[in-house]
């Protein structure tokens, strides 16, 4: 079998590079290691850069998301028991929208399957090969059968834990890592969001986030320390943690109701150069991973997105290497910006066991510095709302 790119992946960036792809006629295929199902039913981040959105745009899947996904002008920062507002629309005249990475994965795959381009599901024992030549190829496994796939390039769009960056030659690669020393305690509740904005609170207590999905569907996160078991937050205990974080507004806005989703996932920062290996680029999560807090993760996927799908449009238009050959250095300098604004984040608003009283007037001199100065706050909403590709 031949196709002209093997995607490997089917989150939101193999299906969102595939679509692309598939509209100026490139023939492709993505191998997904789990299920259908099981990747639909992956719950994950939904804060859209407008870049992010005018991609999904691009590649025609943003009708749903224009009607049902929700614009946001700003986000609170919570700290002395207030609310201090960012104005992004009146600060840099943009925003984000809130639209769910599940309803992202959907429209693709639901687009794809109408463009019939080719999806092998729980394909196991994929293993590119050749990539630092002119002719890689990919091999698998489907139903029993071990299929070949020779190729012109190969995505890598498996995430942390995939293939991709590990069949490169340790020789070839290198990575930076910083592991944070708390988690992120996540539950998701069919209730009314407490804020039509985001709130990101620092409490002494740790930080607490009040986000949504959509107008009767909330997310709502608690910094808790790597050893905190999960079965011992019950419902009640996580409620009543989340409204002892907040001002007391914010915190009676709270509605109570059963989570059918909860999580403890651990931060970090990871990016791994350089993010091209001859015919093999990784993309999204396979090359970096930031903190949640900047709400950068799945827009930085997109910003891998667009450069890669431009330099394939380049090559397989006009035969040329010169896009392929500059996307690890365009993703990268757009990468460590993001990695840089989602450290920043996570460091003035969580509590560091090691920082002490010290650490936390700094803090508290950071906050009251950010929300009082326009050229502070511009800088922040900058970042949020998303830097130029």
């Amino acid at each position: 079998m031949r196709s002209q790119v093997v995607i490997i992946g089917s989150g939101p960036s193999g299906l969102l590079l595939g679509q692309l792809l598939g509209r100026i006629g490139v023939d492709n295929v993505i191998l997904e290691r789990a299920g259908r199902e099981h990747v639909l039913e992956r719950v994950r981040a939904g804060v859209l850069e407008q870049g992010t959105v005018d991609l999904l745009g691009e590649a025609g899947v943003a009708t749903r998301l224009h009607a049902e996904g929700l614009p946001h002008d700003g986000i609170s920062l919570a700290f002395d028991n207030r609310l201090h507002r960012i104005d992004f629309a009146g600060l840099i005249g943009r925003h984000v929208t809130v639209y769910g990475q599940a309803e992202i994965t959907r429209d693709l795959m639901e687009a794809r399957e109408a463009a019939g381009l080719k999806t092998v599901f729980e394909a196991t024992n994929v293993v590119p090969h050749g990539f630092d030549g002119t002719a890689p190829f990919v091999t698998s496994e489907a139903n029993g059968k071990t299929q070949r796939i020779d190729c012109d390039f190969i995505a890598g769009c498996d995430g942390y834990h995939g293939v991709s960056r590990r069949s490169v030659p340790a020789s070839a690669i290198r990575t930076f890592e910083r592991a944070y020393p708390f988690g992120w305690l996540g539950v998701l509740a069919e209730v009314p969001p407490a804020d039509r904005e985001l709130i990101y609170a620092n409490h002494s207590r740790g930080f607490a986030l009040c986000s949504m999905r959509s107008p009767t569907r909330s997310r709502y996160y608690l910094q808790v320390p790597l050893e905190e078991r999960l079965e011992d937050w019950s419902d009640q205990r996580f409620w009543d943690e989340l409204r002892f974080r907040l001002p007391a507004p914010s915190a009676m806005a709270v509605t109570i109701g059963p989570s059918f989703e909860k999580s403890i996932a651990p931060l970090r920062s990871f990016v791994a150069e350089p993010m091209r290996f001859g015919r093999l680029a990784l993309v999204g999560d396979a090359a970096h991973i930031v903190p949640p807090t900047g709400a950068k993760g799945l827009n930085l996927a997109a910003s891998d997105v667009r450069y890669l799908f431009e330099a394939l449009r380049e090559f397989f238009a006009d035969k040329t290497m010169a896009g392929i050959e500059a996307y690890s250095a365009r993703a990268l300098s757009r990468v460590w910006k993001a990695v840089r604004f989602s450290w920043w984040m996570t460091t003035v608003l969580h509590r560091f066991p090691e920082s002490g009283d010290f650490g936390q007037r700094i803090q508290e001199a950071e906050l009251d510095y950010l929300v009082h100065s326009r050229a502070a706050s511009t800088a922040l909403a900058e970042n949020y709302v998303g830097l130029p590709y």
